[in-house]
């Protein structure tokens, strides 16, 4: 069968699930199909066997479809048109090959992701374990990045598994957030296709958050690794700013 799975970016990825089997070592249960035009590429149906090696000898993954085992009456997998998490539709963007979700403000697993990304070490780097900030989020308490910094005392220790010390020890770790470099709050930010690298360009290109925004797109372009063709887009960041920024 094949579920599909949404990160951050609000990319679909769609994930083959197998009858576990012995590969390399280690018990292979799922294997990444990445996209609709690897399913297409496969000709995959439901019930499909399958051939799958590990790229790197780590990641499994599906290179064959053994079409003589096929079931006469097996469906032909067809990539989802609407998000698996929120319902919201798909969009195919030019010249990519993932589908995302369009629901980028209150799609589940986007938030989450986005926050999860946000608090890393390499980011903000506040103490926020995957499960506490699913807690908070179904708690009510975080639907973005900056709701972290309205967090209150008193509204964390009546939450199961916060006690005195852990509430106070969060709450110190945001408050040392603010001190981080701009280039790491850009990184935070979580902007597709602006990684460490990226942000540290911009960062030293645009002093501040305001400086960046109000940007053209001729100033984008002329940073250093940033253009129409670039690595970093930066048509892909003047669209960005509007739901990214806090």
């Amino acid at each position: 069968s094949v579920t599909y799975q949404v990160g951050r970016t609000g990319a679909v990825t769609p994930v083959a699930n197998l009858e576990p089997v012995l590969l390399a070592g280690t018990t292979v249960k799922r294997a990444t199909l990445h996209n609709a035009d690897v399913i297409a590429e496969l000709d995959l149906h439901e019930h499909d066997f399958v051939f799958i090696e590990k790229g790197g000898e780590i990641i499994p993954k599906i290179v064959e479809v053994d079409v003589a085992k096929r079931e006469p009456q097996a469906h032909k997998v067809s990539f989802i048109r609407h998000c698996p998490e929120c319902g919201s539709p798909l969009e195919r963007l030019p010249g990519e090959a993932a589908y995302y979700c369009t629901n980028q403000t209150n799609c589940p697993p986007q938030i989450k992701g986005k926050i999860e990304h946000f608090v890393s070490r390499k980011a903000m780097n506040i103490g926020l374990a995957e499960a506490t900030i699913a807690q908070l989020y179904t708690a009510g308490l975080i639907e973005n990045p900056a709701a972290l910094y309205s967090l209150q005392y008193d509204n964390l220790i009546q939450l199961e598994r916060f006690g005195e010390k852990s509430v106070q020890n969060l709450l110190h770790s945001i408050e040392e957030s603010k001190q981080i470099p701009f280039a790491r709050v850009l990184y935070a930010l979580g902007i597709r296709y602006v990684g460490e690298t990226g942000a540290k360009k911009l960062a030293q290109a645009c002093r501040s958050i305001d400086v960046l925004r109000h940007a053209s797109l001729q100033q984008l372009e002329a940073v250093d690794e940033i253009g129409l063709e670039k690595e970093v887009s930066a048509h892909v960041l003047r669209h960005s700013f509007g739901t990214n920024l806090l």
